[in-house]
């Protein structure tokens, strides 16, 4: 399964000037937080999020929401994606992975998952 999602930075760059630190609370936890160096970066994780979310088929709503996926990097600086267990049980999830990229003021995000 595949999933791949597109934001314009400025989206989220506004709602970063607009909310503050509440913005991020919408779709990051404290974590993830501690990663956000720029508002493409954040855009890219909500680009991620989203595109984890259609990977399995709901999109993000009450089946799968923005807390329902997790976001780190790993000693390359490498994103990584992580679902909850109650998600990755529901539906069958084995492996994700997850790539981002920031270009010409979007960002764009796309998972690719294993099934069991």
């Amino acid at each position: 399964m595949i999933g791949i999602d597109i934001v314009v930075i400025s989206r989220i760059e506004k709602l970063m000037e607009k909310f503050g630190d509440k913005a991020l609370d919408r779709f990051l936890d404290k974590d993830e937080k501690k990663l956000i160096k720029s508002p493409s970066t954040a855009a890219g994780f909500w680009a991620a999020k989203e595109a984890a979310s259609k990977a399995i088929g709901t999109g993000i709503g009450a089946n799968c929401g923005f807390h329902d996926i997790t976001i780190s990097k790993d000693n390359n600086n490498a994103p990584k994606i992580k679902y909850k267990k109650s998600i990755r049980k529901k539906y069958k999830i084995k492996n994700s992975s997850l790539s981002i990229t920031h270009d010409g003021g979007f960002a764009i995000a796309v998972v690719a998952l294993e099934k069991k």
